[in-house]
């Protein structure tokens, strides 16, 4: 399974950045991104890739004391940026942005633990996935439009365990599905 660990905003948070979104999506080059739909906005905490069936259950058993050992907390969409020259356009993250590194370095030393073979350790950046590119492109005036943006906060009471299905079809455009395999509460917020 191609597994990664998150969290995942609510609803009424998801709505506020879709209005958002759908305005960045009236400027001009807007056609150039690939726009990320609704399911799949997440905050990534850690990414694990292709893992083996068998190392499901103790990472989940892992992942699941490593949300315990950490309290819900506020956090909240705010303003965005981009990586690799515009190939991906983000919205950022307010709140208790450290609780939410420490829970995604807890993530990846759960996997770790479990046995799940990780890449090279780079300090967590809070992100939220918008839009994607192949090429470089001037994202600019969406990072400006974003500057502005702040959405109301939630409390995070969970990490989520989520699958990813790559698309098989070959159809242009389409994207991957997500699929929560756990639903991991944080200590006291059982």
């Amino acid at each position: 399974m191609r597994l990664f660990a998150a969290v995942l905003p609510p609803d009424d948070i998801a709505d506020e950045l879709a209005t958002e979104v759908a305005r960045l999506r009236t400027l001009p080059g807007a056609d150039a991104l690939r726009w990320t739909d609704r399911p799949g906005w997440h905050f990534t905490l850690a990414f694990y890739g292709e893992t083996d069936d068998a190392l499901v259950p103790e990472l989940s058993e892992r992942l699941a004391r490593a949300a315990h050992r950490g309290a819900p907390f506020p956090l909240a969409l705010h303003g965005g940026g981009h990586f690799g020259h515009g190939r991906a356009l983000w919205a950022g993250a307010a709140g208790d942005v450290p609780a939410l590194r420490l829970l995604a370095d807890r993530a990846e030393a759960a996997a770790r633990k479990a046995g799940v073979a990780l890449g090279e350790h780079r300090r967590y950046k809070p992100h939220l996935t918008l839009a994607r590119s192949r090429d470089a492109v001037d994202v600019r005036q969406y990072v400006e439009a974003l500057d502005a943006f702040q959405g109301r906060a939630w409390t995070v009471r969970e990490l989520v365990l989520v699958r990813s299905v790559l698309p098989t079809s070959g159809v242009a455009g389409e994207h991957p599905r997500y699929e929560p395999v756990g639903r991991l509460p944080l200590g006291g917020a059982g």
